[in-house]
């Protein structure tokens, strides 16, 4: 009995804060937050479209938001060199944190928030305790040729992908470091929810499924364009599937095990970059940011009876 997915817009929000940069779930995907061009994050009830909240302190674009544990705090990241740790109730911020040399790609917390880790321009890895009034990072790790697109954390690992086509494993608890060099600039890192594998879109247009142990390519995904774009990639809520953006307007899912093309979306007729998206961590659903607009996105998991 195969299933099959068909996703289909349900919501298109005009976020009004020029271009968007990113969009993500807060922790258990019941609102969404939207990075602009106009340096403010926005946070939105993605079911409703309704805007809930407006945070502006930055002095640059916003590149990329992430929720705490208990959507309490947001973290942003931004062009202006700095993050700020934001409350989620007042809109104010806690914390503003400066040490990178360059605008600051991409930002993650911990498992329990109680540790930041941000990557720059500046080719830097960097955490923060933002439980604590130090300003200072706790940890720098400048290993990185290159631009850091993505940060990911887990209890045992930080994980930071590089336009200098490696992805860096840091054992947190060795104090190791170990490199995994996939020979394509890398522009976004993705996770499976079993924490095995690791999915990385390049910047040649193909999405790579790679081992977190042995680091080893297991899989590769083909059909969407990258064109020298920032393109995001990521995984269902099943570990079943995989999806990206792309530079033709449309986003593209790929069955994980078979790396068949399984749906192509449409996002927009008059083109645009679909650059940004996030996956609902519990529910068939995603968001996809095209020049100022956010998209919702579902899908009605069907049953397809199996001739025997």
């Amino acid at each position: 009995m195969p299933a099959f997915l068909d996703f289909n817009c349900c919501k298109t929000i005009d976020c009004k804060q020029g271009a968007v940069r990113a969009v993500r779930y807060n922790v258990d995907g019941t609102y969404c937050m939207s990075c602009g061009s106009d340096k403010k994050v926005k946070l939105w009830n993605p079911a409703t479209g309704l805007l809930l909240k407006t945070y502006g302190g930055h002095a640059d674009e916003v590149t990329d938001a992430v929720g705490s544990c208990d959507s309490s705090y947001i973290v942003s990241a931004s062009l202006d060199k700095s993050i700020i740790y934001w409350d989620v109730s007042t809109g104010t911020p806690v914390r503003r944190l400066r040490s990178h040399a360059g605008g600051v790609r991409c930002v993650c917390f911990n498992e329990d928030s109680s540790i930041a880790i941000s990557g720059g321009r500046d080719n830097a890895v960097m955490c923060w305790d933002i439980r604590t009034r130090r300003l200072e990072p706790v940890q720098v790790m400048k290993e990185a040729k290159d631009c850091i697109t993505t940060v990911l954390t887990n209890e045992q690992k930080i994980y930071a992908s590089s336009l200098d086509g490696c992805v860096r494993h840091y054992d947190i608890r060795m104090g190791e470091m170990c490199c995994d060099k996939i020979g394509q600039a890398i522009t976004y890192l993705a996770q499976t929810r079993d924490e095995q594998c690791l999915v990385a879109g390049c910047q040649d247009s193909v999405v790579r499924l790679l081992d977190c142990e042995s680091g080893g390519l297991l899989s590769e995904y083909k059909g969407h364009q990258a064109d020298d774009y920032h393109i995001e990639c990521g995984i269902l809520a099943s570990d079943a599937h995989i999806v990206a953006g792309s530079s033709a307007g449309d986003a593209v899912i790929w069955d994980l095990l078979e790396a068949k093309v399984l749906q192509r979306i449409r996002i927009s007729d008059n083109g645009g970059v679909v650059h940004s998206l996030a996956t609902h961590p519990k529910r068939q659903e995603l968001l996809f940011a095209r020049r100022r607009d956010m998209y919702v996105f579902s899908a009605d998991l069907q049953i397809e009876e199996q001739q025997l």
